[in-house]
């Protein structure tokens, strides 16, 4: 008889993947608040084989030195900097994400939150619900930006930015970017893309949408400096890290009219502070980090999760290994 695995789940997971989890293992599933407090954590971790855990839980060297027993450890999401990578590697945890299915999603909404704070979507709802829409709009009352024919700057030409790219093309935009390295000329032609130096992605950009991992070389990449580089009839879209961006160096440059406005779906801190200047300003479209949250999606990331851990508790190759 197969050995079954004591493993711990920090948050629900589709019905028909966590049927399957159960199928060889022993599950632990964790109900209660979100993220799961790190005593809890490191309680319910300390006998198990594995853990799925979520991008909120915190998955750090304290954490991973109380799991005596921990092999692999699968992540639903395709960021992983809220694991440290290094130090379970040393104990030769395996570790397992979920990349390329949450590509559509991610791209849709990025274009989503261009389209809002562009055209100002969010804001005229905001002005009918506190039924503040007292007249008819004159022809200069209330006026949005063109999505066709302006400039989208991507910076970090991954799956994600190809697919925004993509899409952008489709609504009439011209597409650059810049990306540690240049794509290939095939992949620049297919996209209708051209490679430009950072500062000139930052001048010649209408909107700027970012899409990078996050580390050390990417903390407050987008901070003062490069706000002032920025057109200020420019717009920026971040659906990647918050920590990428220097949050209050974008409200400073949003209230000072250096750049237009925001698109956000990923913070600093999240949920957002509630005392934060970002929810006073009206050209900002703020999303809850629901960039890959459709249904579609979250399916295909809680199967390949589970995939993913099973494979790894079992000595074979994951489908997807950081």
């Amino acid at each position: 008889m197969k050995k079954r695995f004591n493993v711990l789940v920090t948050r629900r997971l589709h019905r028909s993947a966590l049927d399957e989890l159960v199928k060889k293992c022993n599950v632990s599933l964790h109900t209660g608040k979100i993220p799961i407090p790190k005593k809890n954590l490191i309680n319910k971790i300390k006998d198990v084989d594995g853990v799925i855990c979520h991008p909120y839980d915190t998955i750090d060297k304290e954490v991973i030195s109380n799991a005596k027993n921990l092999k692999a450890i699968s992540t639903f999401s395709v960021g992983f900097d809220h694991i440290d990578i290094n130090f379970a590697k040393s104990k030769k945890i395996k570790i397992g994400y979920t990349p390329e299915v949450l590509t559509n999603a991610t791209a849709e909404l990025t274009i989503g939150l261009i389209l809002d704070v562009l055209r100002r979507i969010s804001e005229g709802d905001r002005i009918i619900r506190n039924k503040k829409w007292n007249q008819i709009f004159g022809a200069y009352d209330y006026t949005g930006t063109e999505v066709a024919g302006k400039t989208i700057g991507i910076i970090g030409m991954g799956r994600i930015g190809k697919e925004v790219a993509k899409k952008a093309t489709g609504l009439g935009m011209n597409v650059i970017y810049h990306n540690r390295r240049p794509v290939s000329k095939n992949t620049e032609n297919m996209l209708k893309t051209k490679y430009v130096s950072e500062n000139i992605l930052y001048e010649k950009s209408d909107v700027i949408s970012l899409h990078l991992p996050y580390n050390k070389d990417t903390h407050h990449l987008i901070n003062s400096k490069k706000f002032k580089k920025m057109k200020e009839t420019s717009f920026l879209i971040n659906t990647s890290r918050g920590k990428i961006v220097n949050e209050k160096q974008l409200i400073t440059a949003l209230k000072k009219k250096q750049i237009q406005g925001a698109g956000m779906d990923v913070y600093e801190s999240e949920p957002i502070k509630k005392d934060s200047s970002l929810l006073k300003l009206e050209n900002v479209v703020l999303a809850p980090h629901v960039g890959s949250s459709t249904n579609e999606t979250r399916q295909k990331m809680s199967d390949i999760t589970v995939r993913n851990l099973v494979l790894a508790l079992e000595g074979k190759k994951l489908l997807y290994s950081v």
